[in-house]
């Protein structure tokens, strides 16, 4: 897959001269109603012996339009990852958009004229509440009039289970809620997110519980405060865990907040290493315990649940095979 970043006004010479097939969107987290947007414009790129072009951003719209502090949005994937599962499926050229304010004064017509047309777009494919400006007049529906019959369109409707839309606000939802199970479900695979090994107060050490502490990637939606069934990939291995988002509240209030993961099985130094946690299950609440002998005989239980889990869904693969 070949990544061309874009900032305007672009270079000519930076647009591959090939048709594509566009497909249109910011695509955060890349869920199912994603998915299904690529998968039909990459049906018709190959229908049309076209390649597939994707269109994202570099960074959410809101940012640059005052709604939300850079700081303060949280994404469910990161430029990393977003690119991987492109990748995955099947995408030719991946547009990164730096949204810009110059980027983000274009009218309707100019953007149809810069970003579809001049990149050679031979069909235009996008969800049925896309938007390229105000919605007003540059919906989905508006976009036939800026075409001017120079490609075809091709909207993709609403995405739903369980009666509602797959989106990506459901998603994140799901995560601020800890239903773990539910986010993954729409996602279409188990969320994910990164950051490096650091230094903590070793007290899970001294319980029997030694974790590893991690300082995650700062723009990335963390799940909600708790205890959880996890994978933590290393290297380029995975292993079982059981984490916890929380603030240590049974040692001391105000503490922050920490990621650590409880590595089953394990007994390896491993600071300074960039980690990958996937999170698989919601286990419980983090609880105020009484006695250092009470939170012990949990992270006990933790641990026990945490292998039953595993065992579980190991069972069920196994039936799946």
């Amino acid at each position: 897959m070949e990544i061309i970043k874009l900032r305007h006004p672009y270079k000519k010479s930076q647009i591959p001269s090939a048709n594509v097939v566009l497909a249109l969107g910011f695509f955060d987290g890349v869920h199912r109603g994603h998915q299904e947007v690529i998968n039909q414009a990459k049906n018709l790129s190959l229908k049309k012996h076209c390649k597939l072009a994707v269109m994202t951003f570099n960074q959410h719209p809101s940012i640059v339009f005052k709604k939300i502090a850079a700081q303060d949005m949280l994404y469910l994937s990161t430029v990393e990852k977003k690119e991987a599962i492109m990748a995955d499926l099947g995408v030719d050229i991946l547009y990164e958009i730096e949204f810009t304010s110059a980027f983000a004064s274009l009218d309707p017509q100019s953007f149809v004229d810069l970003y579809i047309v001049a990149l050679n777009a031979k069909v235009v494919v996008a969800g049925f509440d896309y938007t390229y400006g105000k919605k007003e007049v540059a919906s989905m529906e508006h976009l036939p009039q800026y075409a001017k019959n120079r490609f075809e369109i091709v909207v993709i409707e609403k995405q739903t289970t369980n009666d509602a839309k797959i989106s990506s606000t459901r998603i994140r939802k799901a995560i601020d809620s800890g239903d773990i199970k539910e986010a993954n479900w729409l996602l279409g695979y188990t969320y994910e997110t990164t950051g490096r090994v650091i230094h903590g107060d070793a007290r899970g050490r001294l319980l029997g519980f030694p974790t590893a502490n991690i300082d995650v990637t700062k723009d990335i939606r963390l799940p909600t405060v708790g205890v959880y069934v996890v994978e933590i990939l290393i290297g380029n291995k995975h292993y079982q865990g059981m984490a916890s988002i929380g603030h240590n509240i049974t040692f001391e209030i105000n503490r922050p907040l920490t990621v650590e993961v409880y590595i089953l099985n394990f007994n390896q130094d491993i600071y300074g290493e960039k980690v990958t946690v996937l999170w698989q299950h919601f286990l419980r609440d983090e609880w105020k315990f009484d006695s250092v002998e009470a939170l012990i005989a949990q992270l006990k239980q933790d641990e026990k649940d945490t292998r039953d889990y595993f065992l579980i869904e190991n069972k069920k693969n196994e039936k799946t095979i």
